[in-house]
């Protein structure tokens, strides 16, 4: 599992409110979730060290079958790094019987003050090979301009 996916986006806020929306609870239930996706939070504990389970649920499961039950994925989310207003480093491990989903990916949150915004870049490393690239490369920027729509209007 070496491959690498990536996405990016300018968002019009400073990169403290964007950094803020990664790390709060109910915001990330907002953003977070791709289109044709919502998401509760089951846990929280934001500090390095601690983490976060999500489900994620299809609002059309026959579409796109979940990882974990036909209309879910459920991931468990640690904490690896937190560098305020600069970087946000997860450690995501799926719950599946597939073991095409097996292992743990690494998704790198960038932040960059850019004019008067932050470019966002999140890179996923170690996706399990079952994810396909195009369809999680489009829901990484599917997540991005939902914080960007997020972010924008509570700025």
């Amino acid at each position: 599992m070496d491959r690498t996916d990536r996405a990016s986006r300018v968002i019009a806020a400073p990169p403290a409110t964007v950094y803020g929306a990664l790390l709060d609870r109910e915001s990330l239930e907002v953003w977070l979730p791709p289109d044709g996706m919502r998401g509760r939070v089951e846990w929280w504990d934001p500090r390095p060290g601690g983490g976060f389970r999500m489900v994620l649920t299809y609002l059309d499961p026959t579409e796109s079958p979940g990882k974990t039950s036909d209309a879910t994925d459920v991931v468990d989310v640690g904490f690896a790094e937190l560098l305020p207003s600069e970087r946000v480093v997860q450690r995501a491990v799926f719950e599946a019987d597939d073991p095409s989903f097996a292992g743990t990916m690494t998704m790198t949150w960038h932040l960059a003050a850019a004019g008067g915004g932050t470019e966002v870049t999140v890179t996923a490393t170690d996706v399990p090979p079952g994810i396909d690239q195009a369809d999680h490369e489009t829901g990484i920027a599917s997540s991005l301009a939902n914080l960007a729509s997020y972010v924008e209007r509570t700025d």
